[in-house]
């Protein structure tokens, strides 16, 4: 019985009865410097509610942010997608997975960092948009995401030892998904020991109507896709995890061990599939409380071996007498972080730390056949070197009960290099440019700094401003800088994170990306922040060396409706609002308490240099919903308007996409060691495009003329849900 069976089993068998009574289990406190309250500038916190009623009704962990303010998903595999903040995704942000820098392993990113945890093993989700603190920033100019497993927990003083547990399970119609979990922690007053794990699969997912003929996924293809289907959206995900921890006092050391199987997951808007992502981590974390302060140290070590080719929707058109196109990657990334809290004074806080990241990648296509991928292996990213070290300082003051500032200053070096390459051919067209790359000097060294200053204004208990400026910057990536072949349309289009179906060379010579952000928050509330908030953040970004997609001038031509495109610095611009708030409706006896809630979102982006404008820009876009709460219940309708994409992106040949209007329907049942959640997603099975979904190249010869230009990635169609969780 494989692994995915055997958890499916166990869950099924955990979530009726309850097994067994347990005490309230000892969570050591979070370590914090002893200040006067009020102090820190504090990110959006994803609530355990939305965290937890999240879990059922979605495998893709980035999901739990979709109701963070500012915050919208680019389309991939179904646990895949990647976060925004405020128009910028991917590497421009700082994803952390519990407090390790992850990487994408993959010359189209299919294994993001968030992919690397299941929804159901997220005990906490930060966001810091707009400003970010020196202190949880570097490498990264659009903000930070900080997701963590839960907190290691012991028996509490004289309970003698705890022994507690978890299990779940959920079904999604659309697509057939299906999955479960489990977890369990025995632990005495010092010592924990804690498992968690979780299987996840799902067939392609349908839209709300039809956007392609009915017909087999490509000529003469046994696969059958409806018209509605879309081809390369199914998946299958196991996560694993086993975590030690050990408490004295105020001190704690926790020694966390993380694996992932991804044996597969489609991606309709990639040319490859994803058909293996084997992952191991070990993570190693001290924390502790001093008189002084508090220190925080952690290593860790994460590798990855990831694999792609086509699954049964797509067809390699090439030659007949290559059974594939495999593309094998490998990632070693290891980590060390340190970081101290210091009370200087009852006004003074110093933050000071330090950061080190060494990353290797090996981006190679082994040869199939015997015509033009053949006789060599084909060498994408030859030793890929990216080494980052950073320092920081930061201070925070309290200059009187309305106002606290906070000062920062970091700096870093990332050194990058790569090895030399080959084609799958000494001869042209893989040949001459292979040599003029490997005669490149392709070491770089960037020299980096951060500066931020944020001030809170409290007037009195009903109000609260923030403001301030930052100084962000970024260096490329590895594929940024070093994929090099420009002869084949078929290796270009292998090089790209964006879902937009072009094709990609890097440019060994770009700069760092620097940002300049302003940014304010205005909130009102009542004095408790409980019954009633309205939040205003806009916010002015100006990003110098912007690296932007151009035309690639030494790229082969293609004219099948798609681009063959390069990397250049340029200046670009972005901007918009952030608007939400939450408010009483009315609280009665027998129908329980009402609550409104709203969110709205504006981002514009320009590049100022070609005057065109920024690719992948979620338009306008809102959400009102109303939540009822009786006893145990909480039932939410939920409305989600987003309004037309229309400034698009002309060198990437970006689609317009309408607008649209979609109503969810939530409802949760919580007794006392038992959860039902049920749901409808798109409950009038609205048809839409998703405004980040990308370009449809899901079925069909993916690799040449068989992919139409045009043809987006369809939202999802209706989708009821349940889940059932038992905790024992």
């Amino acid at each position: 019985m494989s692994f995915d069976k055997k958890l499916l089993a166990a869950a099924i068998v955990l979530a009726f009865p309850v097994l067994a009574h347990a005490e309230e289990p000892y969570r050591l406190p979070d370590v914090t410097v002893t200040a006067p309250q009020g102090r820190g500038f504090t990110p959006y916190a994803v609530s355990e509610g939305d965290i937890v009623s999240g879990r059922a009704a979605t495998s893709d962990t980035a999901s739990l942010l979709k109701d963070v303010p500012g915050v919208s998903l680019y389309g991939a595999g179904g646990v895949s997608s990647l976060p925004v903040i405020h128009g910028m995704a991917d590497d421009r942000l700082k994803v952390q997975v519990d407090g390790m820098s992850l990487i994408s392993a993959c010359a189209n990113h299919m294994n993001p960092p968030l992919s690397y945890i299941d929804p159901t093993n997220v005990g906490s989700a930060k966001v810091f948009a707009g400003i970010t603190p020196v202190s949880v920033g570097g490498d990264s100019i659009g903000g930070t995401i900080q997701v963590n497993s839960p907190e290691p927990e012991f028996a509490a003083a004289g309970q003698g030892s705890l022994l507690k547990g978890q299990a779940g399970v959920f079904y999604r119609s659309n697509g057939n998904a299906y999955g479960g979990n489990v977890s369990a922690t025995v632990a005495s007053e010092k010592v924990s020991v804690s498992y968690a794990g979780s299987m996840a699969q799902s067939d392609n997912y349908k839209a709300g109507g039809d956007f392609k003929a009915a017909g087999p996924a490509f000529a003469g293809a046994s696969k059958y896709l409806a018209a509605d289907e879309v081809g390369s959206s199914r998946y299958k995900s196991e996560n694993q995890s086993l975590r030690f921890a050990l408490r004295q006092d105020n001190h704690l050391v926790e020694l966390k061990l993380g694996f992932q199987d991804i044996p597969y997951q489609g991606f309709p808007n990639q040319r490859m599939d994803m058909t293996s992502n084997d992952s191991q981590q070990v993570n190693l974390r001290y924390k502790g409380q001093y008189r002084w302060g508090a220190l925080e140290a952690r290593v860790y070590d994460e590798r990855t071996r990831h694999k792609m080719n086509f699954l049964e929707d797509k067809q390699f058109w090439y030659l007949n007498s290559a059974p594939g196109m495999p593309m094998d990657t490998e990632g070693k990334n290891t980590g060390a972080t340190v970081k101290a809290d210091i009370a200087l004074s009852g006004r003074d806080i110093l933050r000071v730390g330090g950061e080190y990241q060494r990353y290797r990648l090996n981006d190679w296509w082994d040869p199939s056949g015997t015509g033009g991928m053949s006789p060599n292996t084909f060498w994408n990213i030859n030793n890929g070197q990216r080494d980052r070290f950073d320092v920081f300082a930061e201070w925070e003051a309290r200059w009187s009960p309305q106002w606290v500032s906070q000062l920062g200053v970091r700096s870093d070096t990332v050194k990058m290099d790569t090895g030399t390459v080959q084609g799958y051919k000494t001869g042209a067209p893989y040949g001459t440019v292979a040599a003029a790359f490997n005669a490149l000097d392709r070491q770089r060294t960037d020299n980096n700094v951060d500066l931020t200053a944020l001030a809170r204004y409290t007037p009195d208990e009903g109000k609260t401003f923030e403001f301030g400026y930052a100084r962000k910057t970024r260096s490329p990536n590895l594929y940024e800088r070093y994929t090099w072949s420009t002869g084949s349309t078929m290796v270009l289009n292998m090089n790209n994170w964006f879902g937009d179906g072009n094709g990609y060379v890097g440019n060994v010579n770009l700069k760092p990306e620097v940002a300049h952000t302003l940014s304010a928050t205005g909130s009102w509330h009542d004095a408790a922040q409980s019954e009633w908030e309205v939040k205003v953040s806009p916010y002015y970004t100006r990003v110098e060396n912007y690296i932007d997609a151009v035309a690639c001038s030494t790229c082969v031509a293609r004219n099948d409706g798609f681009a063959n495109l390069t990397f250049a610095n340029q200046t670009a611009r972005l901007y918009g609002v952030d608007v939400s708030g939450y408010m009483p409706l009315a609280k009665t006896g027998r129908f329980g308490s009402f609550t409104a809630t709203g969110a709205l979102n504006y981002v514009r982006g320009k590049n100022l240099t070609t005057g065109d404008n920024l690719y992948n820009m979620m338009p306008l876009n809102a959400k009102l919903a109303v939540v009822q709460r009786l006893s145990g219940w909480t039932n939410t309708a939920e409305l989600q308007m987003v309004d037309a994409k229309t400034d698009v992106q002309a060198v990437r040949k970006e689609i317009q996409t309408g607008g649209y209007g979609l109503l969810n329907l939530r409802s949760s049942y919580d007794w006392k060691k038992v959860r039902l959640d049920v749901g409808i997603e798109n409950v009038f099975n609205k048809f839409y495009y998703a405004p980040l979904g990308g370009a449809y190249v899901g079925q069909g010869a993916t690799m040449g003329t068989g992919v139409p230009h045009g043809v987006l990635v369809p939202g999802m169609g209706r989708s009821i849900y349940t889940g059932l969780t038992v905790k024992f």
